[in-house]
């Protein structure tokens, strides 16, 4: 009896170590899955961190745009506003403008209906336009002859009205009309066709450089006399020694300086530069502009006198021309015709009603 549980022992005590191994490896496999989940649970608590952080940046982004975006419709709205209270001021200006100017357009109508109703009225104003017309010709373009002819239209158009006022304003329009009458009158198309003629005569004109004189030492004699020369050729050499000792002294005047000489350019550009001085003329002549026509004609005739030959009867001819032209007057002094205006705008003013205008109230906003 006592042998056997001596022989049962070893059994037990070799069954133990595989238990204890197998003990101790689920005790591994237990850590490390209990590892690798804290591991997992860590790095998934970091992402959620990590994605909280982003979310809270994004939103605090997201909320300063729109702070932004709200701070300007806000100042849209602000603008929008005074805009709107600017347009709504102008609109009331607008309105009281248009108010008055329609007043005006009914005060002026009214008075233009009177005026067409009324015979003597249309006839200050048909006055009125004939006065101005010669007005402006006397003062703008100085043409005495078209503001004679407005002036005896306005005095006949007076005629058979016996007023006060009408009659004054006949004897200032006959006044006027004496004084044109008796002023010279220049003939300007003559003297604009003497420029023209003269214009297209400068290319005719024979200048200085042009000119040579006979030079009677370097004819030739006849046969019998040089022939003594040809036969002799130390005399010929002597001679011409002689003759060209004398060439080198020159003797010429310093109180009237010779002009120069001009190549074709400059003789051309000369010609057009006369032209140009004359046709200036015309146009100072046109506007009855006496000291630029006076000017113009002076310096063609200088031009003229310093470089062309004045001993062509051309040029003698020309030079006649235009001194003549230069002491012709092509313009007096003007009457002024303000005071038949004035006499004209008392007898209007005699036909205008004053009417009783009450004060516009304006509504208030």
């Amino acid at each position: 009896m006592s042998q056997e549980p001596n022989n049962h022992l070893p059994s037990e005590i070799d069954s133990d170590p595989p238990r204890d191994k197998q003990s101790s490896r689920r005790l591994k496999i237990a850590f490390w899955l209990s590892f690798v989940s804290l591991l997992a649970v860590g790095i998934l608590w970091l992402s959620s961190i990590k994605n909280i952080q982003n979310l809270e940046h994004d939103l605090a982004t997201k909320l300063d745009i729109f702070n932004e975006k709200n701070q300007q419709s806000l100042a849209f709205a602000k603008n929008a506003d005074t805009r709107s209270t600017e347009i709504a001021a102008r609109a009331e200006i607008l309105e009281e403008k248009y108010s008055e100017s329609f007043d005006q357009q009914a005060a002026l109508k009214a008075l233009y209906q009177e005026l067409a109703n009324n015979h003597e009225e249309r006839m200050l104003s048909d006055v009125e336009q004939l006065l101005v017309i010669a007005n402006q010709q006397l003062q703008f373009a100085g043409n005495i002859k078209p503001a004679l002819l407005a002036l005896q239209a306005a005095d006949a158009k007076l005629q058979g009205f016996d007023s006060q006022k009408s009659v004054q304003l006949r004897k200032s329009i006959n006044q006027d009309i004496q004084g044109l009458q008796n002023l010279p009158l220049a003939d300007i198309t003559s003297i604009s066709l003497k420029l023209a003629n003269l214009s297209q005569r400068v290319d005719q004109l024979a200048l200085v450089s042009d000119h040579h004189p006979s030079n009677t030492q370097t004819k030739t004699r006849p046969d019998g006399v040089n022939s003594p020369l040809i036969n002799n050729p130390w005399r010929k050499l002597s001679k011409e020694i002689l003759q060209d000792i004398k060439n080198m002294v020159r003797i010429e005047r310093i109180d009237h300086p010779e002009p120069p000489l001009l190549t074709p350019e400059q003789t051309f550009f000369l010609r057009e530069n006369i032209k140009l001085h004359l046709l200036t003329a015309r146009i100072a002549l046109l506007r009855h502009d006496q000291i630029s026509y006076q000017s113009d004609l002076v310096a063609a005739q200088s031009t003229i006198s310093l470089y062309f030959d004045v001993r062509e009867l051309l040029t003698q001819n020309t030079l006649d021309e235009i001194k003549g032209l230069t002491n012709s007057p092509i313009s007096n002094e003007l009457p002024d015709i303000e005071q038949s205006l004035r006499l004209l705008n008392q007898y209007k003013l005699s036909f205008v009603p004053t009417p009783n205008r009450e004060p516009r109230v304006r509504k208030q906003p």
